[in-house]
């Protein structure tokens, strides 16, 4: 069922018809005040409030949790024209609110940086979530993400994953949602993970029960392994399974995810071992060109559909409701190899 339905009537038709869980997926109806809902209705829900879905929905509330409770994470300076002159290129800009993983921009000169601030909140191209930007120091090193399943005081971590989050090869042109990932990360090692729940996800977690908003969903750490340190820094947060992450996971996953979601909401995850296929998986993304800015949908896309009859180990994905690879209108389609 679409987000939008369920504020209006959705959660009615569900007590109804007996469902046993929901799980929301996208981070807008997270933020609305969606989980809120159900969880009133008396419908187990996997996804946080929208109280504590604001570790997502603002990157001003995630930095402000991050000073309070020691989570190591980038600097960040306001107002931006003091920052600009203090800090210099290379600089991150970020949008404050939700920008469909494209509100970020590592700027390298103080060109690119002025730019950035004069598209978020001069011209508006995130509309409202832009009209507050968050200014970062630039942090060197290889990004990773970090996956834990949280019931409101228990941190369960699932597996590794790395995406690619610019459009170009080499590893150049604009942010997207994502174009590809992998899973495990081979840079978080061990110790390295056991490092970022120790420093990182159950300070959160206990963050936020004091706050008074406890978490009760997935926390997705955007993690930076800092190149002169070797150390995690947090540098976002979503409160979702990510776009292609999730799919590298959950090909991986051989434990019941439907149990374990349910375990999360019923505060019994203290109880859960997952079980985990030995392999890696990957993603690649195939996007019409354009994307991530304005696009032509509707495009054919040829031949793809014989690529899972090479081997068992290739899957496809289709975006939404589409169930062919000729009609859609998405900028994307997904192949897996597991």
């Amino acid at each position: 069922m679409e987000a939008k339905k369920m504020r209006f009537g959705g959660d009615i038709f569900l007590s109804n018809v007996g469902v046993g869980l929901v799980v929301v997926g996208p981070e807008a109806p997270l933020v609305a005040g969606l989980a809120n809902d159900l969880v009133k209705a008396g419908i187990p829900t996997f996804g946080p409030s929208s109280e504590a879905a604001a570790l997502e929905g603002s990157k001003d509330f995630m930095k402000r949790l991050c000073f309070k409770y020691g989570i190591p994470t980038a600097k960040d300076q306001f107002p931006f024209q003091q920052a600009f002159v203090l800090t210099g290129a290379p600089i991150v800009i970020k949008a404050d609110g939700l920008a469909a993983g494209k509100g970020v921009v590592v700027a390298m000169t103080m060109e690119e940086a002025y730019d950035a601030v004069d598209s978020m909140m001069v011209q508006g191209v995130f509309g409202s979530a832009g009209a507050r930007v968050i200014v970062e120091e630039y942090l060197e090193g290889e990004e990773a993400s970090f996956f834990a399943l949280v019931d409101g005081e228990t941190a369960l971590p699932l597996e590794s994953a790395q995406d690619h989050k610019r459009v170009g090869d080499g590893d150049t042109g604009p942010n997207t949602g994502g174009m590809g990932a992998y899973s495990p990360a081979p840079i978080l090692t061990e110790e390295l993970k056991s490092l970022v729940m120790r420093s990182i996800i159950l300070p959160t977690v206990k963050g936020m029960s004091a706050e008074g908003c406890k978490f009760i969903g997935v926390l997705y750490a955007g993690l930076m392994i800092e190149k002169k340190t070797g150390l995690p820094k947090l540098i976002e947060y979503n409160v979702r399974f990510g776009d292609p992450e999730c799919q590298v996971l959950m090909v991986r996953l051989e434990s019941d995810l439907a149990q374990v979601l349910l375990a999360a909401c019923r505060g019994e995850l203290s109880k859960v071992l997952l079980e985990w296929s030995p392999g890696s998986a990957m993603v690649v993304v195939m996007a019409s060109r354009g994307y991530p800015g304005s696009y032509e949908k509707g495009s054919v896309i040829r031949n793809l559909e014989e690529a899972e009859l090479v081997a068992s180990s290739v899957k496809i994905f289709m975006p939404e409701h589409h169930t062919t690879l000729t009609e859609t209108s998405l900028p994307m389609v997904v192949v897996y190899l597991v």
